[in-house]
């Protein structure tokens, strides 16, 4: 699966999801929640990357 990286450094990937902002393991990018931020630093989904 894809990853994608925020600007700060945070990587989302999809197997490991974001459990603790209510993300579960497995979502893939695109049903991630459009509201959903970096946990990191609290930037939008528009501005991560794939890598």
């Amino acid at each position: 699966m894809q990853k994608y990286e925020c600007p700060c450094g945070y990587v989302y990937d999809p197997e490991l999801g974001d459990p603790d902002n209510g993300v579960a393991p497995g979502t893939a990018w695109e049903d991630v929640p459009e509201d959903w931020t970096c946990p990191t630093c609290g930037l939008d989904k528009d501005s991560f990357s794939e890598i």
